[in-house]
């Protein structure tokens, strides 16, 4: 009995001794866990727009369009949103940058500025303003191929550029006419101007100024009155709000 508990506890030992053995030689022997490199930045000519955009820097492929309802809102550089204008949406392209983009189905062409981030569609590169798209006639079929052209910034803008602050639109002109003359006593320029539809409205424009910076400052003030304000661009050529016949 004696001789064959020596026996148990000796192979008892060897076991425990032979697994020490085992774990230390997996442990010598362990592989630390790779790590992924980063991935290589993509450049430009993988389809990327270089950081800064030179003149004369080309890049084809689809165009969309896009307004309602992103008309009226701020655009991804601060100054608001008017689908009326010549500007337009790029992923890559420094704010400022202006493209000369040419439709490459019927090679009408258009000079745009780059105020807003997008499109955020696979495959596109740009998305127009509404009034862009109109002048290389893309409104009708929504996309199409182009090519952008960084082009150098006009040396003239164009005269008209002032913009004023929206306060109110009605459907009844009484209502507009008496809002429009309470902010022209106090601000000392304040307009009505229509706009045509199912139900036409005299919108209340108030101020006239020369930068966007300048009209949104205006928005601020007039904002703390609890009103719902927006910048808007002024053009010279929409129509004023006619009175009511029998004024």
């Amino acid at each position: 009995m004696l001789l064959q508990r020596l026996w148990r506890l000796r192979a008892d030992a060897l076991a425990v001794a032979l697994g020490l053995l085992l774990s230390g030689c997996a442990h010598k022997h362990h592989r630390a866990a790779n790590t992924p490199k980063a991935p290589r930045p993509v450049n430009a000519s993988r389809g990327a727009a270089p950081v800064q955009a030179r003149v004369g820097y080309t890049e084809d492929g689809v165009a969309s369009w896009y307004g309602v309802p992103y008309n009226g809102r701020p655009a991804a550089d601060g100054e608001i949103y008017d689908m009326e204008t010549l500007v337009a949406a790029h992923r890559l392209m420094p704010f400022n940058t202006w493209l000369k983009v040419t439709n490459l189905a019927n090679d009408k062409s258009v000079d745009v500025r780059i105020i807003d981030r997008g499109p955020f569609v696979d495959g596109r590169i740009i998305d127009l303003s509404k009034a862009a798209a109109r002048q290389i006639d893309l409104l009708g079929p929504g996309v199409g191929r182009v090519r952008l052209e960084v082009i150098a910034a006009p040396a003239v803008l164009p005269a008209n550029n002032f913009y004023a602050v929206q306060v109110g639109a009605f459907s009844m002109h009484a209502n507009a006419e008496s809002l429009r003359a309470k902010y022209a006593q106090r601000f000392g320029n304040a307009q009505l101007v229509l706009k045509q539809g199912a139900t036409p409205l005299w919108r209340v424009l108030v101020g006239k100024e020369p930068s966007i910076d300048a009209a949104q400052q205006l928005a601020i003030v007039l904002g703390a009155e609890k009103r719902q304000v927006f910048v808007v661009r002024l053009d010279e050529t929409l129509p004023g709000a006619p009175a009511p016949a029998g004024n």
